[in-house]
């Protein structure tokens, strides 16, 4: 049986700090959050122009959802203890390098969503702008999500 090596010692460690757990494995699960990751994006899309928070809230799922199949597919899960940090780590520490250009984005989508979910005063509102500039980096992790649960094994 195949291993990934990139990023062991992390998944390892999120094992072992129950931020992740073990589930089996399923391709057609996995499948299935891409296809609601997509659905997500294009909801959002649609929201641009009467709701910024609302399409940005989605985008950022879209991304999430999209990493989560990731680990899915290897019969990887997060945690309530690990939450939506626990998907960006893990995922970043098997594909980066080369791919944190383009999952580096999501942790900040992350932080700003939670801004928007938790509204503070002092924080500018999500502009329809920002949530266009948004879109076509999680078009972009969804891209790669796609191509490397291909790629990547079941964990062992």
């Amino acid at each position: 049986m195949r291993r990934w090596e990139q990023g062991r010692s992390t998944i390892e460690r999120l094992l072992k700090e129950q931020r992740l757990q073990r589930v089996t494995a399923s391709r057609d699960h996995a499948e299935k959050m891409l296809a609601q990751a997509r659905r997500y994006a294009s909801s959002a899309r649609k929201l641009v122009s009467t709701d910024p928070d609302g399409a940005y809230v989605l985008a950022y799922d879209a991304a999430r959802k999209a990493l989560t199949a990731v680990l899915e597919n290897q019969g990887l899960r997060p945690t309530s203890r690990g939450g939506h940090v626990v998907v960006i780590d893990a995922v970043t520490a098997q594909l980066d390098p080369p791919l944190g250009q383009i999952l580096r984005p999501v942790d900040r989508m992350r932080s700003r969503r939670n801004r928007v979910e938790y509204p503070d005063v002092n924080v500018p509102e999500v502009t329809q702008q920002e949530v266009a500039e948004t879109l076509p980096k999680v078009d972009a992790v969804l891209d790669t999500a796609a191509k490397v649960i291909d790629a990547m094994p079941v964990w062992s």
